[in-house]
């Protein structure tokens, strides 16, 4: 029973220990998180919203099957299981009255390649693949290139 108590004040020990070590070596490399330096247990102020310009036109992809970029805000849109407030204007009923793009038929298509009548559950929640244009920097840095044909 003695050396059961000891043992695992020692394991307690050694990890109290480790994990001082771990903290005392936070930022070595450079290497930070995208939450920056606040720690897990800390609630840090929300980031500034980041600004949409109001209705876009043609926002040009970067590479070939990139979803299309959203030319317009989106706050307060509901995607849900019981709603989705972009198929009030881009689904293929309302699109040409709305002045908005149709949905592509690649929407209505199962995994199984067959066509659907309505949207495929698969691509109904549309903030999966599309986002908001946003006058925005880079989280991190990258040397990505645009494909040559889309130049």
């Amino acid at each position: 029973m003695m050396n059961k108590l000891i043992l695992i004040t020692l394991s307690m020990t050694f990890t109290l220990i480790s994990g001082f070590a771990v903290s005392q070596d936070r930022g070595i490399g450079g290497v930070e998180s995208l939450r920056g330096s606040a720690e897990l247990e800390t609630t840090r102020a929300a980031d500034p919203m980041k600004k949409v310009p109001r209705d876009q036109v043609d926002i040009e992809s970067s590479y070939v099957f990139q979803p299309p970029l959203i030319p317009h805000h989106i706050r307060s849109y509901e995607v849900s299981l019981n709603a989705n407030k972009c198929l009030s204007c881009h689904g293929w009923k309302k699109a040409k009255q709305m002045g908005a793009t149709k949905i592509s038929v690649t929407h209505f298509t199962n995994r199984h390649d067959e066509v659907l009548a309505d949207v495929s559950p698969r691509r109904y929640f549309c903030l999966q693949c599309h986002v908001t244009q946003a006058d925005a920097k880079p989280l991190v840095g990258n040397s990505f290139e645009r494909v040559k044909s889309l130049q």
